[in-house]
């Protein structure tokens, strides 16, 4: 499986600027940082070999929350050992989560390179997954991201196919049909 988090999603009760303004100057928005609960994260797991996602919100991005997610990982995998690619976050290699990861051995981690995020296919999902559930979309509350994900990720899964890491084989070319000339 490949895991990552997406975020942070903020809610926002108000239309965006527009483009540009009157006077042919391009309008910034302000810059609006807070650590309040209004902000929530999305984590997602890709099972590649059949597509099918798992997602979970919280309102942090912490040890706690990453070992509730991978508890619904494991739910959701009854039987054999999962591994899963992932980066190499404080609270995904922290102390309590390793301690977390020995109550539960059927669970191994793989951590990707640093600056290699192509690498986790749950990063291509991530794209698929904000223009089905997040674009163009304003949120007034976390539940509205809440229920946003969870009938994003049903719809996705739904018509979920195995991943392949790479680009498919480009097409063979037909050559022209070639004569032969007798003189």
């Amino acid at each position: 499986m490949c895991a990552d988090e997406l975020g942070p999603v903020i809610p926002r009760a108000f239309p965006p600027a527009p483009g540009w303004s009157p006077d042919g100057h391009r309008i910034k928005s302000e810059i609006d940082y807070s650590r309040g609960p209004e902000k929530t994260w999305v984590y997602g797991a890709l099972r590649v070999r059949d597509g099918q996602q798992i997602t979970m919100t919280a309102s942090s991005r912490n040890s706690v929350l990453y070992q509730q997610f991978l508890q619904l990982v494991e739910d959701a995998n009854p039987t054999g050992e999962i591994w899963i690619v992932t980066d190499n976050l404080s609270s995904h290699n922290s102390l309590s989560t390793r301690a977390w990861l020995e109550d539960h051995p059927r669970i191994h981690h793989a951590f990707i390179p640093v600056g290699a995020c192509w690498l986790n296919l749950q990063e291509g999902w991530w794209r698929i997954f904000r223009k089905t559930a997040l674009a163009g979309r304003s949120f007034a509350n976390p539940d509205d991201i809440t229920q946003a994900t969870t009938l994003a990720t049903t719809q996705l899964n739904a018509r979920a196919r195995p991943w392949i890491w790479g680009r498919p084989a480009p097409p063979t070319r037909q050559l022209r049909r070639r004569y032969v000339y007798i003189l």
